[in-house]
Formats: C-alpha cells, structure tokens, sequence
C-alpha cells in the first residue's frame, strides 16, 4: 500500500503538470530542472562532489567524504535525452552512491536536439572506458540510470558486448524508457494516473533525440536489441506510470535471452520516482534494495582476486600500456568521439546490426 505522502505529493503534480503545454521552451525547461534539482534534491549527508574531464566528457565524482571506494557506479541521468545535468542530479546520485557504497560517476552526455543520436551514446561509451583506465575492473563496475538514461545504458550494454569490451557486473535501470515507438499498453492504460507524463510527449522526445535514425533501432528504442551476453539487470518502475510496460516487456525480453532479471513494480509509484526521495518514503526504500542488489553483484569478486588493470582502450581493442594514472588525467575532444562513431551507419535501408568503428 502505498504512503499517504506519496499518494498526496502525486495528485498534486498531476493536477499541476497537466496544464503545462508540452513545447515550452527547450532553455526554459533545462533552467527549471536544474533549478529545482539544486533547490528541491539535497545530497546525502557526507557525500561530496567533485568535477572531472571523464575523456573529453565533463562529468563530477561523487563519492563520501575522505574515501575512495573499489567501487564504482557509472550513472547516466535521464531527462528524455534534452535536460538533465549534474546539476539537477547531484543530490539524487549522492543517495545511490551512498546506498550502494560506490563512487559515483555523473557525466553530463550531449543533449538533444543539438546533438542527436548517437552523440550520448559516445559520451557514455567514453565515461566507462574512463572508469576502466582509472583502475576499476569491469566486475567492480555497475551502470544505470533512470527514464531515458535507463534506455541509454541498455545502448552502451549492446555497444561494449558488441566492441567486445569488458562488461560491468549488472546494469540498474529505474523506470527505463525502452521503447521510444511509444506500443507499450500502459502509454494509454496509465495515463490519466501518471502524474508527469503524458502519451502526446513521447513522439516528440523520440523524433527531437533520434534525428533521421528509425525510431525502432537497436540503440535508440533497446527493447528491439539483441540483449544476450548482458549482465544482471535490476528493473524498478512504477505501476502508475506510462513507461510501465517498457520496463515489463524488457524485463520478458532479457529474461527470454538468458539474463539473469531483478525486477519490481511499485505499486501506487510514478515515473522516476526514486528522485522524489524527500517526499515519498517509498523512494528511500528503494534506494536500499539498489543498494543491497549491487552490494550482491559487488561481493561475487572475492576481495583477493581483485586486479587493477592498466587500462583498456574500446575504440581501437588495443591494451592500454600507460599508467591508469596518466590515463585518468588525459582528456580526449568530443570531436574525436564523434570520428570515432563513423561507423554507427543510421541510412534507413540497413538491417539495424550497427557497431562503432573500432579502427583508429
């Protein structure tokens, strides 16, 4: 049963968001999360946040005070692919750090529509390749993200499976948006209890993220891809919430591939509802259970068998041989990143079996 708070702070924002017109202004709405983010979402107590250059992609560490754990969670923040920063989700990554003993690495993608796809794609290809150059191992590593940063790091799972890359130790995907055709039941069968989105929204974020790439690529709507060879996969999202069935049809979908799933609908919960931990007593319980789940995934390493590797560079498949020091300090151009995306063909006559080039 969900809390009385919650349920109260939901019919609000429902009543309230239900008269904002969808084409606001782009600048408008990115002032208005960020504002809100640093006002509204404060960070966990003795957590700190520190900027750094994640291979040419700005990013901040987050992490708790005088420590610097083995652990470490590459968090892609969501926003429908055109808002969000580390801004308006400093506070929110502070409270899965915590949980979830890691140290956090928040970067800050391209956004939409300046830079479509695959713009964010590459940037969170480079923020993991920079986690691996600074010494984390790939099994003390985690990914995730919420809404369409959930369906961002299911694109970086197919990206580094089919790079041949190491592949983190699980993936946690928080009202993941997979599925940017918008077919899912719930788009229509939930709307009138979601309290943030609405169905006439869906095509316009897909089309202004997308470009010319079809709406049901791989790498743009996840649900379509190949999921085989993927970590462990923790799935929340909330019953009251359009997106629900992205998260159910991709939890039967991995399953149906050999993933091993940890799935849970929230009953009574909205979109993301994970970042409104200051009013919905729910979100905090659900920051234990993702911490507890990658406590799980974490202690499957035993302590003597951890290494640190020197560094490990996905673009070209060749061993890095400078020091992981040297490599964390190293900033590589976002023009670069983009070459490096050449091969990601998006003409509309292909059989969608795309990679990234891997030749420099």
């Amino acid at each position: 049963m969900p809390s009385i708070r919650s349920q109260l702070f939901k019919f609000y924002f429902r009543v309230r968001n239900s008269r904002l017109p969808l084409d606001r202004p782009i600048p408008d709405q990115r002032e208005t999360m960020d504002r809100r983010g640093h006002k509204l979402l404060p960070m966990a107590e003795e957590t700190l946040a520190a900027p750094v250059d994640a291979f040419g992609v700005p990013a901040e560490w987050i992490d708790r005070q005088n420590t610097r754990s083995d652990r470490a969670f590459l968090y892609l923040h969501g926003g429908g692919y055109f808002i969000g920063s580390c801004m308006s989700h400093r506070g929110f990554a502070s409270h899965l750090a915590k949980s979830s003993r890691c140290r956090l690495l928040l970067p800050e993608y391209r956004l939409a529509p300046e830079h479509i796809f695959p713009a964010a794609l590459l940037d969170a290809r480079a923020a993991y390749r920079f986690l691996l150059a600074q010494g984390y191992t790939h099994d003390r590593i985690v990914v995730g993200g919420e809404s369409s940063g959930g369906g961002l790091t299911l694109a970086l799972l197919q990206t580094l499976r089919d790079e041949g890359m190491p592949m983190p130790a699980g993936a946690v995907l928080l009202s993941p948006w997979t599925d940017l055709k918008g077919t899912g039941h719930s788009l229509q069968s939930r709307a009138r209890q979601d309290p943030w989105l609405r169905p006439a929204g869906i095509p316009l974020l897909a089309n202004r993220y997308r470009g010319s790439t079809p709406v049901d690529h791989p790498l743009v709507s996840p649900l379509y891809g190949d999921m085989t060879g993927f970590p462990p996969l923790l799935i929340h999202a909330g019953n009251d919430e359009i997106l629900r069935d992205d998260a159910t049809r991709l939890e039967a979908r991995a399953r149906s591939a050999g993933v091993e799933v940890t799935s849970k609908i929230w009953m009574g919960m909205w979109h993301a509802f994970h970042a409104f931990y200051p009013w919905a007593p729910e979100a905090l319980l659900a920051h234990r259970e993702i911490g507890e789940w990658v406590a799980a995934r974490m202690e499957t390493v035993p302590e003597t068998d951890r290494k640190i590797e020197s560094g490990y560079d996905s673009i070209s498949r060749r061993s890095n041989r400078r020091r992981s020091a040297q490599l964390g300090s190293a900033a590589q151009s976002r023009a670069t990143a983009e070459d490096d995306g050449r091969g990601l063909d998006r003409r509309p006559d292909q059989s969608w079996q795309p990679e990234l080039t891997t030749g420099r």
